[in-house]
């Protein structure tokens, strides 16, 4: 859809009598029965009820509206009034910060990511978001990432000549070329196609997400390398926000901050049921890389932590390391 049609719709819609006194649109671009879906729905159910109605949610999943590329635009003209996108969205729009968390290999558990976003650095990076009159109202989850093709990829050898999908991050790029491979910026909601059609030849996601995308029906293989995070923040406009009445922020931020910590709390959970489902229907080839293996994915991805530290600073890359509990 296009940003301008959009907003003249949403400007010139009729407006229905007895109807909520706010709707706030929110878009995302995963399916509901993700962790993502899931934290995102009971925020709405909460909004819904802590407002008794008055406040509606109306959410709309799986790239209907917006798709990865767009959807912060969309945001920033008004088109929608709440995005909840990965934190690599934010490095190609001027917070080259939030790309720490792309970085390979960067954290051993997600208590250690919690214990950042949850902390100073959370609260700068949501902070620094109002240089372009966004406000960062929240992280969360959605667990490690690994690998899918179909072929086993569970060292740099591997990933030789592969054309894999990545997110619009130079991180995750310039990991991908680290391992041998070849990037292909798409849309999560084009990935499945590409992977069906061949444009790609893998992709990285947590398990819930290569499951209820239907991964396992165009890569035969998975290889649960955990070699990086996917988390997400959800962010409004500062217009939006701010013209709310100072109530009824204070139920959204509230059903929010809940709605988060259900999203943490069922991240390991769908995706140890989603990894459960693909053993018990054999629908791909499960991997576990050894600890050799690891060794040389963690060697060929230090040139991928050195440009990140040079490009924003070593003082960012230092401030996280010791914010991070010993070990991570």
């Amino acid at each position: 859809m296009q940003l301008a049609a959009a907003i003249g719709a949403a400007n010139t819609a009729p407006k229905v009598w007895g109807a909520p006194s706010i709707t706030v649109r929110l878009s995302h671009v995963v399916a509901r029965d993700t962790p993502k879906g899931m934290a995102l729905e009971r925020f709405r159910a909460l909004t819904e009820e802590r407002s008794q109605g008055r406040l509606r949610v109306q959410i709309y999943p799986q790239g209907q509206l917006y798709g990865d590329h767009d959807e912060m635009q969309a945001l920033q003209l008004g088109a929608v009034d709440m995005v909840a996108p990965s934190l690599s969205k934010f490095g190609p729009i001027g917070f080259p910060e939030f790309e720490l968390f792309d970085l390979p290999f960067l954290f051993d558990t997600l208590e250690a990511v919690r214990r950042l976003t949850r902390g100073k650095v959370g609260k700068t990076l949501l902070d620094s978001l109002q240089r372009q009159r966004l406000s960062g109202l929240g992280f969360f989850d959605n667990g490690f990432k690994h690998m899918s093709a179909n072929r086993p990829l569970l060292e740099p050898r591997d990933f030789v000549g592969l054309r894999m999908r990545v997110q619009a991050s130079r991180v995750i790029a310039q990991q991908m070329r680290a391992w041998g491979a070849w990037p292909v910026t798409l849309p999560f909601s084009e990935t499945r196609r590409a992977l069906e059609t061949g444009v790609v030849d893998g992709t990285e996601n947590p398990v819930s997400n290569f499951w209820t995308q239907g991964m396992q029906a165009v890569q035969s293989d998975l290889s649960l390398t955990t070699h990086g995070y996917l988390g997400y923040a959800v962010v409004t406009h500062q217009r939006f926000w701010e013209n709310l009445p100072a109530g009824d922020r204070r139920i959204m931020q509230g059903a929010l901050e809940d709605a988060l910590v259900f999203g943490n709390e069922i991240a390991d959970a769908q995706n140890d049921k989603a990894l459960a489902a693909l053993h018990l229907t054999g629908a791909a080839h499960i991997h576990n890389p050894t600890p050799a293996q690891t060794r040389l994915l963690k060697n060929a991805s230090k040139p991928v932590h050195a440009e990140l530290a040079a490009r924003i600073g070593q003082d960012w890359l230092r401030t996280v390391q010791n914010a991070l509990p010993k070990g991570a």
